[in-house]
């Protein structure tokens, strides 16, 4: 399994958009257990870096909506 694949898992599993996951997991140098902390704990860093992975309005992280307007 790809690691690309194993962020997409991770997402998929957590109702979490692919760039909101590969923005967590990019924080947290690929560390599962960081990743997952984060994940549940928030980062100030991980929204932006998210929505500049992509053209998208809105994320989910999740049962969160978040627009990029309020980003």
């Amino acid at each position: 399994m790809t690691e690309q694949h194993n962020i997409k898992s991770w997402a998929s599993i957590r109702n979490t958009s692919i760039e909101i996951a590969e923005a967590i997991f990019e924080l947290a140098n690929y560390d599962e257990n960081l990743a997952q902390k984060i994940w549940e704990e928030g980062n100030d860093e991980v929204l932006p870096l998210a929505f500049s992975k992509t053209d998208k309005d809105r994320l989910f992280w999740d049962e969160q909506t978040i627009e990029r307007a309020n980003v």
